[in-house]
């Protein structure tokens, strides 16, 4: 696996309303912040430009809603913010993806000549999964950190349930199995950026 000079790490919605296990239920991967907090600081190391991407929930219930504690990044993240050497953009969205943000991802890649992404961040099948979707989509050559991902169990049509741990799986399943992403782990990646 080849990791690009300019390929950009897109840290999806690592922010602390998804500590309030109460409104949001049980999580996987227990050790995805510290993956997460890892691909950051090779990137930033590295020289390699770095996206922080934050949800701003118009669901006024939310935990990521605007203008509550739980819309702010989790500490390890706010932290690191501005300290690469490399490019740096703070993009927020009220959806799913964020290709679909405030500013333009694409347009922020495609001016710097970046084709290729790194994603990471929470949830693993929302955000996460529907930013490497679209990332695929528009022809970019996605890596999916799995492990620098987690998610939450959830509830669907006809009373079906599906774990955290499935759901994440489902999801890779998904990218891997349909060409949308490389879904990898970060270990593979640090390796392959010289970490």
């Amino acid at each position: 696996m080849e990791i690009a000079e300019n390929a950009a790490l897109v840290v999806v919605d690592v922010q602390k309303g998804f500590e309030e296990l109460d409104f949001w239920g049980v999580r996987n991967n227990p050790g995805a912040d510290d993956n997460i907090a890892a691909l950051i600081d090779v990137w930033q190391g590295s020289g390699r430009p770095v996206v922080f991407v934050r949800h701003d929930s118009v669901n006024p219930g939310s935990p990521l809603r605007r203008g509550y504690e739980g819309n702010g990044f989790k500490e390890y993240v706010e932290e690191r913010r501005g300290k690469g050497a490399g490019a740096e953009l703070l993009l927020t969205k009220t959806v799913n993806s964020a290709f679909l943000g405030t500013p333009d991802l694409g347009s922020w890649l495609t001016d710097r000549g970046i084709a290729q992404i790194v994603v990471a961040g929470i949830q693993t099948n929302m955000c996460a999964e529907t930013t490497a979707r679209m990332g695929g989509n528009l022809g970019y050559d996605v890596l999916f950190a799995f492990d620098a991902t987690y998610t939450f169990g959830l509830e669907g049509p006809f009373g079906w349930r599906r774990s955290a741990e499935e759901l994440a799986q489902a999801s890779a399943v998904s990218l891997h199995g349909g060409g949308f992403a490389r879904v990898v782990t970060t270990k593979e990646i640090v390796d392959a950026a010289g970490g």
